[in-house]
């Protein structure tokens, strides 16, 4: 196989429908969850933007690299024990970029601007300012994802 026949079958891999509407509906339950703990730290607890932040994306990241594991690429990669560590390592490295976005963003949106959006006594900028983040990191990392965690090949 040439190249550019190589090329050609990795963009189609990123291009298919079906697995990009299974990655954003994984990235939809990360981003839930990831969402529901920087609302409970921040608004509820009052910890930090950025440390509710690093405690709802390790679970976040966790959450769908097993969800995306078992059905986004289920049919990419090998299996067993160590075969999955590896990817689950590998995601964590190539998720830095996406996540290394949306703590900027999260950053700049919380700390260089003064905005407020308090309902029922909690702040909701932060959780607002993080879902943000969460849509700009998106797209780096599917494309990410397919290429270094599960090799993505055309279906």
């Amino acid at each position: 196989m040439s190249v550019v026949d190589k090329v050609r079958s990795r963009v189609r891999a990123l291009a298919h429908v079906d697995r990009i509407g299974q990655f954003v509906s994984v990235g939809v339950a990360g981003a839930s969850l990831e969402t529901a703990i920087v609302f409970v730290l921040t608004g509820l607890l009052t910890v930090a933007p950025l440390a509710a932040k690093a405690v709802g994306a390790e679970a976040s990241i966790t959450l769908m690299f097993l969800l995306n594991d078992r059905w986004t690429f289920a049919d990419e990669g090998r299996s067993g024990v160590l075969a999955v560590g590896r990817r689950y390592l590998k995601s964590h490295v190539v998720r830095l970029g996406g996540l290394s976005v949306a703590f900027a963003t999260l950053f700049v949106l919380t700390s260089w601007t003064d905005i407020r959006l308090v309902v029922a006594g909690a702040n909701l900028w932060p959780t607002i300012a993080n879902v943000i983040g969460i849509g700009v990191g998106m797209t780096l990392n599917y494309v990410a994802e397919s290429l270094v965690t599960w090799r993505v090949h055309a279906r």
